[in-house]
């Protein structure tokens, strides 16, 4: 079997609830986001997961992520990797789309027009490049705890795509993806998956 990558977000933030852009600052998850992170470990020691025992677990070392994997039942498994970290948003750290735009007087895509003061979507789309190189060299699935906006190119990257085909890839906190294959191609086996929210 080719080796897959679960792939989860961190639960709900302050400011991933407002659409605030949230890169390297460090903002708490809320109680909500606990609760999805717990619930999330509940689905995964359940059938078919059965707690995953043979998966090697990275995640991002932003306090989100990390906690959001440590309440999911992996912290004790789990290795930091800076190439997990969110998008460095630059001087948008912190503003929404509509504050951006605003700002801007235009019609503002991150997708398109990238940020100021940041880090490019060609250097982001490298790490998630360095990401899916390191999966497809091991020999059994991986499990990553990361963050929206990296997560989504990461789905990109492992289906060959330009890291801008992320935009079509909606990501919700606390939802568990899959990336895997069909018919020996890389192919999304699970995506935006928070049926353990409901």
């Amino acid at each position: 079997m080719e080796p897959r990558i679960l792939l989860v977000r961190h639960g709900q933030t302050e400011w991933s609830r407002s659409g605030r852009h949230t890169g390297r600052t460090d903002v708490p998850l809320l109680d909500e986001g606990r609760r999805a992170a717990t619930r999330l470990g509940e689905r995964l020691r359940g059938a078919p997961w059965n707690g995953l025992s043979d998966l090697e677990v990275r995640t991002s070392p932003l306090a989100r992520a990390r906690l959001t994997c440590e309440l999911a039942g992996f912290g004790d498994r789990a290795r930091e990797w800076d190439a997990l970290r969110e998008w460095d948003y630059g001087a948008y750290e912190g503003l929404t789309t509509p504050d951006i735009r605003e700002r801007l007087g235009t019609d503002w895509v991150i997708w398109r027009d990238g940020v100021v003061d940041g880090e490019s979507l060609a250097d982001l789309a490298a790490r998630a490049d360095e990401v899916v190189a390191w999966a497809r060299a091991e020999h059994r699935d991986v499990l990553l705890f990361a963050h929206g906006h990296l997560l989504r190119v990461l789905g990109a990257r492992w289906l060959g795509e330009d890291p801008a085909f992320a935009m079509r890839l909606r990501l919700d906190p606390g939802a568990l993806s899959i990336l895997g294959w069909a018919y020996g191609e890389p192919a999304l086996e699970r995506w935006n998956d928070t049926g353990h929210l409901e």
